[in-house]
């Protein structure tokens, strides 16, 4: 307990920082735990819709006062710092995020794990990825514009602007008309995995989730198919890899 604090002002300099840092986290719980209660009360579709109006109005006032507060401008809804930074920097911020995005995941299962057990920690893992995998494709299909039933070119279009497509390597087959294959060449956890001399992530059952809800969130017609993916065995050249078929 911080001794003769009774409010912010009587912080030191150290302790303001972590404060605002603090605050930051709370807004950022505050708006996930608004959609799930949205979505209990309303379900998950009806949850994005209101999202997208939510999202737009709280991001242009907060994005607003913090521009005015800390002394940057806003160009078309984008803070002008990111916009003035050279463009390779931009790219590896981005590719900062993906792997941030990644190590966050991590952080969480080890969490659960830790405090419970592995069993405990690959349920919640699994169960988050009925939630994220539609609310990632929710997301990329806004920000590229795509159409609600947006096909395999949606859908090849969508993996490239996954979060993990910026931290691994994968690589996508046409294999008819109507499928396509997705493939997992180098994936950054059961790499270092490898590395370290141990067995591959037993992941099929997060895939499962996560692969059948993006494609259908790109597209409801998409159907996946899982051609391989750990415990199951695969060949050099992919951990995991997948078959998307769009059903007329």
């Amino acid at each position: 307990m911080k001794e003769n604090v009774n409010r912010p002002e009587d912080l030191n300099q150290e302790d303001l920082a972590r404060l605002a840092v603090d605050m930051f986290h709370r807004i950022a719980m505050h708006h996930a735990f608004w959609f799930k209660e949205v979505e209990h009360q309303m379900g998950f579709e009806k949850a994005l819709d209101i999202l997208d109006t939510a999202y737009q109005n709280s991001y242009t006032i907060q994005m607003k006062r913090m521009g005015k507060t800390l002394g940057f401008e806003m160009v078309s809804g984008v803070p002008k710092p990111l916009l003035d930074m050279p463009r390779e920097e931009l790219i590896t911020l981005i590719d900062a995020l993906g792997v941030n995005w990644l190590a966050n995941d991590g952080v969480w299962f080890q969490a659960v794990e830790f405090s419970s057990d592995m069993y405990d920690a690959k349920r919640c893992n699994d169960s988050c990825w009925t939630r994220f995998s539609p609310f990632e494709a929710w997301s990329i299909k806004r920000f590229l514009g795509l159409p609600e039933k947006a096909g395999l070119d949606g859908l090849k279009q969508a993996l490239q602007f996954r979060m993990y497509a910026r931290i691994n390597v994968q690589s996508i087959i046409d294999e008819t008309p109507n499928s396509i294959i997705f493939q997992m060449n180098d994936c950054r956890v059961q790499s270092a995995r490898k590395r370290q001399g141990l067995e591959d992530y037993p992941c099929k059952s997060a895939g499962l989730v996560e692969y059948n809800a993006f494609g259908k969130a790109i597209d409801p017609r998409i159907k996946t198919e899982c051609i391989g993916c750990p415990p199951d065995e695969h060949p050099e050249e992919w951990f995991c890899a997948w078959r998307f078929i769009l059903e007329e």
